[in-house]
């Protein structure tokens, strides 16, 4: 089964904002966007959440997701 990783850390870093503030701009919260930020390797992810985090740092739902894993 694969795997991803989520890019939540290096697009909170490129604009300078912590976990707290994605999660608040996002409306995801905080505890999946910490999980999704320091998880090396994901076989489930919330699809919507995706979405909204991928909203929020205005890049495409692709662009959010590396295959670690297939």
């Amino acid at each position: 089964m694969g795997q991803v990783r989520l890019k939540v850390r290096e697009f909170a870093q490129e604009k300078g904002w912590t976990l707290k503030e994605v999660s608040e701009r996002s409306g995801v919260i905080y505890s999946t966007v910490r999980h999704y930020a320091r998880c090396p390797g994901m076989s489930k992810i919330d699809f919507i959440s995706v979405q909204k985090l991928a909203r929020t740092f205005d890049v495409m739902v692709e662009d959010m997701v590396e295959i670690v894993e297939e």
